[in-house]
């Protein structure tokens, strides 16, 4: 058994092959290099002699290291889908990681904000070149409910309709079309007249002060500067996204059309969104029912 070799080979597969993102493919790197260290540790020098009991060792390892059940429940997805695949290619006649069960994770819903503190957030008039560029990436983020990776990776030549709408690339290179709002429009305009101080031979729409495409760190660091400034707590990105979707709910109630917009595969990701508006729900009703737990 070559396990590291294979290894390899399965990164390439999902890497070019299932054409899923740098980020996620490094993630499973990292996973499955902990199970050959174990099963090295373990002297395993076949897969004939790895067993669900093996499996079941390497979950309980994870969890003697401190990791949380969430990365013990993606450690174990990396596992089943390498197996999964040298299931298919023959290697082995069957997974030994099928039956493991991986642990239950806290339901953490999403932060959001309310709309009042989006309103907060973007009620202000920028002073400068970069808080133009700094409103402009916020509006559209909230507008159409971008991942902060989306947004950095926009390119001028994504608008179509004039600017009613975006072509926005997805995980797994999927393309999605999201509609854009009057404000995150007019932002990106005043951005554009500013943009080519900065430079106006790029496709790249949010450019740095030397000319290169913006960083998702970058994003992070000016959200977190424009929230103290308006006097708002720290906000990451994808606070804007989950509160993007949790508004939309509440006005619409369609979860498919949110599922669509947010560029979801499966509707089961985007209901999480049903429980925070029932949250919601329950809060309007305990301060407004004579009768309500107060």
């Amino acid at each position: 058994m070559s396990i590291d070799n294979d290894v390899e080979e399965y990164l390439i597969f999902v890497s070019q092959v299932k054409n899923l993102s740098e980020n996620t493919t490094k993630s499973y790197k990292r996973d499955l290099k902990k199970l050959c260290s174990f099963l090295k540790h373990l002297k395993i020098s076949n897969y004939s002699e790895i067993n669900t009991d093996i499996c079941s060792a390497w979950i309980g390892d994870l969890y003697s290291q401190d990791n949380n059940p969430r990365s013990i429940q993606r450690h174990l997805s990396s596992a089943k889908g390498f197996f999964r695949f040298l299931k298919k290619n023959n290697l082995i006649s069957a997974s030994p990681f099928e039956l493991v069960v991986a642990p239950k994770s806290p339901s953490n819903l999403p932060e959001v904000l309310t709309p009042e503190d989006v309103e907060q957030l973007l009620n202000f008039k920028p002073k400068d070149l970069i808080e133009i560029r700094d409103l402009a990436i916020v509006e559209v983020m909230y507008s159409s409910g971008l991942r902060v990776s989306e947004a950095i990776n926009i390119n001028i030549s994504d608008f179509e309709e004039g600017m009613d709408f975006l072509r926005v690339l997805g995980k797994g290179s999927k393309t999605r079309l999201v509609p854009m709002g009057r404000y995150a429009v007019s932002a990106i305009k005043n951005w554009l007249t500013e943009r080519k101080k900065i430079a106006d031979d790029t496709d790249a729409l949010f450019l740095n002060s030397k000319g290169t495409r913006l960083s998702v760190r970058s994003v992070q660091l000016r959200l977190k500067k424009m929230a103290t400034k308006q006097g708002l707590p720290p906000i990451h990105p994808h606070m804007l996204r989950h509160s993007f979707a949790t508004h939309m709910l509440e006005s619409s109630g369609d979860l498919r059309t949110i599922q669509e917009l947010l560029g979801h595969s499966s509707l089961s990701t985007t209901q999480i969104y049903t429980k925070l508006d029932y949250q919601h729900l329950a809060k309007i009703y305990d301060q407004a029912h004579p009768r309500a737990k107060k």
